[in-house]
């Protein structure tokens, strides 16, 4: 016969395994209702952390594609300007005597530097003895701001490439197009000591990526007295196929037969290799043919695709 303690006993074991139950029950809802709330926020960061990849993979593929039909745009424009100016080749049986013997003038320019094949170019061109022009773009760490100092010191032309060289921002407005223009003559001046004002157009004057009319650039440029070049001679180096010293220095040498005054346009950037590779062998073949290498200065006739003199 059971004592009244050990009923007492069996009553607190059960209550006690009563209570038990409860907590599980109650954990185990309340893991059933937490879990998937923990998991769907996990997932919301996950989804969100991918969306973010995949905004910035899509940005990257636009920008290439725009730089793609930039630099296609670019080849286009060349090829008809070579066709448009040809008609400047002078023929023998019109020129005079002093221009049948005037040697035909080459200034070579490099866009979009400084970059760390700058050092390079700026050596090759020493050791020929020959004078270029370099438009540049915004880089404000040492090595840039040096490079700027050594291109002035070593007697070329340093010219304005915009800031940013981004066609997006530049080409936004005649406001965008200002600010960039003043922050990088406001650089180079802090760097040379020099008042910048030669310019070139991100994609030359006459490109098709810019929102407005171009004519909008050329007037502020012609209210702030800044003077832009374009180029009659592409070596062919701004396309996204690299070309081979070889060729670079083909396309130049093929062009400049067609011109008295020829601006050769080439590009100083960090996978630019093959540029400096060609340019030694560029130079040793137009001395062959008995040019003079001229840097661009304020007394050089503007090479114009859209003529600054047109636009009123």
């Amino acid at each position: 016969m059971e004592t009244v303690n050990e009923k007492n006993a069996e009553i607190a074991r059960r209550k006690k395994r009563v209570e038990s139950l409860k907590r599980g029950i109650i954990i185990a809802v309340v893991c059933s209702i937490l879990i998937p709330i923990v998991m769907c926020i996990c997932l919301l960061f996950k989804v969100n952390s991918m969306q973010k990849q995949i905004d910035t993979l899509y940005l990257m593929k636009l920008e290439k594609k725009q730089m793609e039909m930039v630099a296609s745009q670019s080849e286009e424009l060349e090829q008809s300007q070579a066709e448009l100016l040809v008609d400047e080749l002078p023929q023998t049986s019109e020129a005079s005597e002093e221009e049948q013997n005037q040697k035909k003038r080459v200034y070579l320019t490099f866009d979009d530097g400084p970059s760390s094949n700058t050092e390079a170019i700026l050596d090759v061109l020493e050791e020929y003895n020959v004078k270029a022009s370099f438009f540049v773009v915004g880089k404000e760490d040492d090595a840039s701001m040096e490079m700027y100092r050594r291109i002035v010191e070593d007697g070329h032309t340093l010219g304005m490439h915009s800031f940013s060289h981004q066609y997006s921002t530049i080409y936004q407005s005649v406001e965008s197009f200002s600010q960039d223009l003043e922050n990088l003559q406001s650089l180079l001046k802090s760097a040379t000591g020099k008042e910048i004002t030669l310019y070139r157009f991100p994609g030359g004057s006459s490109n098709k990526v810019s929102n407005i009319g171009m004519e909008e650039f050329i007037r502020y440029l012609k209210e702030k007295d800044i003077v832009y070049y374009d180029w009659n001679v592409s070596s062919g180096d701004a396309t996204s196929q690299e070309l081979e010293p070889e060729e670079v220095v083909q396309n130049v040498l093929s062009d400049v037969k067609l011109y008295k005054n020829s601006v050769v346009l080439m590009h100083d950037g960090a996978n630019k290799e093959n540029t400096v590779r060609a340019l030694p062998e560029m130079i040793e073949k137009l001395r062959e043919m008995d040019v003079e290498f001229l840097p661009i200065t304020d007394e050089t006739n503007p090479i114009q695709h859209l003529k600054a003199e047109d636009v009123n």
